[in-house]
Parts: structure tokens; sequence; C-alpha cells
């Protein structure tokens, strides 16, 4: 059952036939009980102008064997006060739900007095024992009417009726009840046909929905399934250059597909960008490799021209190289910094100390939260990177603005093109101008700058200054007093 489920046309087309097949079968009730109601009202609208005629001839004094009372009409009864039937329909030969079932009429009788009246009484309701709070004057018609439902068998034929009760006032005969009644084939029928037709309609109609969501899903869902087929392509070719296709239609699927394609691109870049990395890291690490191992060659073959300080010089090269990439490495995994204070300001008059020629311009303490080895990192690159280039020296501000603290460093050199002021961070990249690997470096510094820079969810950017050299700017936000 689940499997069958499972897909997402099949859950939006089980969803919409649920909620139609509700919807219909409120619907439905709801048709079927108006109709009842508005038949059973036509109904007893019948019998109560039956059961007014009637009643309006017995006030006018008609005799009871002279009130029109025809087998072709209604089924009619007439009781009095006592409960006896003085007068019924013809061919009336069984009736039920008027509260008296004779149907053949009973001659009345002087009401006897004294204790022949009380043995008169069966204990049995009659039907105007309860109206006797009713005041009628003679020859006067009750408003009031009262409704039931039965039956009645005339000339053989039975069938369901809805009786209508009213009382008259008749002079010398008392208070008459009359009973008239509406047969309710009419709106028998009438719901049954309608249920008829609704237990037919409805299902038939549960289909169409049915089947119309399913087509209309599938098709909605086309563009999806081509998406699922190209990314299974993507995924076993590995060709990250291709692209899902994106309809022209501005709907969410369309809007899937080109997060996609953006997602294809991103992944496309970070994968170029790893094997640039490993591409240029071989070929740093290649140079000094050769170098220590020539030098190791000349020196087991000619000890005496072994150049001790250039094979420590390739070795600590090789140190720093293998260091630097380590902390790509980790940088790259999404290592977080550490969450602890540190004053920005200490930190660059400290590093300041360690070289000459570095001016520091600072408030008193100016603290963020992070890594301090990371922030240290940072400082000393960036001014690792002013010292080779500036031309009298390197000044240091640090500042708070608002809720960030800023850091810069400028230096007095060329300063960077503008359209090199990006490509400057970009891993084992060097301009023209540094371009030698024994002072310029393997061009990671800068990359490793900016990388702790975005996890302290701050920026690094390079500019110039009015004079013309370099400014590198640190944004990072200040830590909460």
């Amino acid at each position: 059952m689940r499997r069958l489920f499972g897909s997402v046309r099949a859950k939006a087309t089980l969803g919409a036939t649920l909620v139609v097949a509700v919807a219909l079968l409120a619907a439905g009730a709801a048709v079927l009980l108006s109709l009842r109601a508005n038949l059973l009202d036509q109904a007893d609208t019948q019998s109560e102008r039956s059961a007014r005629k009637v009643a309006a001839d017995l006030a006018a004094g008609t005799a009871y064997d002279r009130l029109d009372l025809d087998d072709d009409g209604p089924p009619v009864q007439v009781v009095d006060e006592d409960g006896r039937l003085v007068a019924a329909s013809e061919g009336l030969d069984a009736v039920t739900g008027t509260g008296s079932s004779a149907v053949t009429p009973r001659p009345t009788a002087p009401a006897p007095s004294g204790d022949d009246e009380e043995s008169d009484d069966d204990g049995e309701d009659h039907p105007g024992d309860d109206e006797d709070d009713l005041s009628l004057q003679p020859g006067e018609i009750a408003d009031q009417v009262r409704y039931s439902d039965g039956s009645a068998t005339v000339d053989g034929q039975r069938a369901d009726y809805r009786f209508a009760a009213v009382q008259v006032e008749v002079p010398g005969k008392g208070r008459l009840t009359v009973y008239a009644g509406s047969e309710l084939a009419t709106e028998q029928g009438a719901v049954g046909t309608a249920l008829t037709v609704m237990l037919v309609g409805f299902p038939l109609l549960l289909g169409v929905v049915a089947t119309v969501t399913w087509l209309v899903t599938r098709r909605a869902l086309r563009p999806v399934e081509g998406i699922r087929r190209e990314m299974a392509a993507i995924t076993a070719s590995e060709d990250l250059a291709r692209r899902v296709p994106v309809s022209d239609a501005h709907d969410e699927v369309a809007r899937l597909a080109r997060t996609t394609n953006e997602t294809l691109t991103a992944l496309q870049t970070s994968v170029e960008r790893q094997r640039r990395f490993v591409a240029d890291a071989s070929h740093e690490l290649r140079s000094p490799i050769a170098s220590l191992r020539t030098q190791l060659e000349v020196g087991a073959a000619h000890p005496e021209l072994l150049d001790v300080d250039g094979a420590v010089e390739d070795t600590v090269r090789l140190q720093h190289l293998a260091a630097d990439l380590l902390l790509l490495a980790r940088l790259d995994a999404g290592q977080r910094p550490a969450d602890t204070r540190v004053d920005l300001a200490r930190l660059a008059r400290a590093e300041a100390s360690r070289r000459t020629g570095v001016t520091v311009s600072t408030d008193d303490a100016i603290e963020v939260t992070g890594s301090r080895s990371q922030l240290t990192r940072v400082l000393g690159n960036l001014l690792d990177n002013a010292a080779r280039h500036t031309r009298t020296g390197v000044v240091v501000e640090v500042r708070r603005v608002g809720d960030r603290a800023i850091l810069t460093v400028a230096d007095d050199g060329d300063g960077i093109p503008e359209p090199d002021r990006e490509r400057v961070f970009e891993r084992f990249v060097r301009l023209d101008a540094s371009r030698s690997r024994d002072d310029g470096g393997a061009g990671l510094g800068l990359a490793i700058a900016r990388e702790i820079a975005h996890g302290h969810k701050g920026t690094l950017t390079a500019q110039n200054t009015p004079e013309g050299g370099a400014l590198f700017t640190l944004n990072v936000p200040a830590a909460e007093s």
C-alpha cells in the first residue's frame, strides 16, 4: 500500500478524490434533505387544505353522510371528542398514524351521565384530550394543525400518507377532529430517483476527477522527471558542464530547475577550483622537492659540494607550504574558528612590534569573537605582503564603526591594478611584480587571509590608497560589550 501511494502523483490523486468525495457526500445529503423537506411541505399543504375543506363543511352544518368523502379523494377520518369515528372516506380499508385505526363510522349516542359516563372511559388518549385548552367558538375552525406520518389502504391499495389534523367546533356535535392525508408516493419517488442518480453519478464523477487529476499531475510533474533524468545522467557521466532543462513557465518547477543549475554551476566551480588547487600544489611542491633532491644527490656524490644552507631553506619552504595547504584544506572543510574574545587592537600592536617600518593607529580596545591564531595569521600575511611592496613603511589602522571592527593595512608601493584586485585572493596567484618564488612566496597568503575572514563572518577586500599604494581592509563583527 505504501508503494502504491508513494508517488506524488498518487498522493495528489488520492487527496483530490477524497476531497471531492466528501464534498459530494455533503452536497448530496443537503440536496436530499432539502428535496424531502420541500416535498413534505407540499404534502402538508395539500393534506391541510383537504382537512380544512371537510372542517368547513362540518362547520357549515353538513351532515356526516353528506360530506364529500369519495374514494377518489384523499383518505379522511372525522373523530369526535370521545375518539369515535363518525365519518370516513369511502373505500378506506385500514389506516395508521391518525390516532384512530377505525374505518367504519359508528353512530353517536347521547352522552350518558353519572356513573355510566365514567364506565365509558376506556383509559385511551383521544385526539381531543390534549387540546382541551384550545378555546373554539361554535362553527370555528382551529388555526393549529398537527401533522403525522402513517399509511392507509384504499380499495385494497396501501400507500404511505402525510396526515393533517384540524379541529372544528360544530354546534350540537361538539369538537370534531378531521384527519386528511396526502400521499407520499411523489416525495418518495423523487427522493429515490435523486438518490439513485447520486449513487450512479457520484462514482462516475469521482472516476473522472481521479483520472483528470492523475493526468494533470503527470503533466505538471513531467519537467521534474526531466530534471531527475538529467541529474542521473550528469551523475553517471560526471560531466558537471551539463545543465537540466528549464521550462518557460514561471512556476515552482522552473525555479527548481534554475536553482539546480545554479547548484551545478557552484559545484562545477568548486570541483574545478579543487583540481586547479591540486595541480598548483603539485607544481609548487615539485620545484623545492626537485631542488632538495638535487642537492642531496650532489652531496652524496661530492660531500664537499653539499649546500647545507640551501637544503635547509628548501626544507623550510616545503614545511611552510605544507602548513598552508593543510590550513586551506581545513578551511575548505568548514572548520569553525574558536569562540573566544580577541583584542584586535592589541593583536595589531603585538604584530607590528615584531617588524620594522610598521606604524599602528588604533583605539584603546576593539574586541572581536574568533580564533586568535587565525586572526594573527591574517594580520601576519597582510603585513608580509605589504612589506614586500612598500617603499618606506606600512600603516596599520584599527577602528570600530558601529557593530563592526575595521582593520586596514596600507603600503606606499605601486598598488594593485583594478582588474587584479580580486585575482590576488586566488590561490597560487602571483602578480607580475612578485612572480619570484623566493621573494613572492607560493601565492597562498592572501587566499588564506580571505578564507579566514569569511570564517569569521567578515570580508577582506583590496583597494588602493589615495597616494597609490595597496590598501587591504578586514571587516569583521565586533564583540558585544
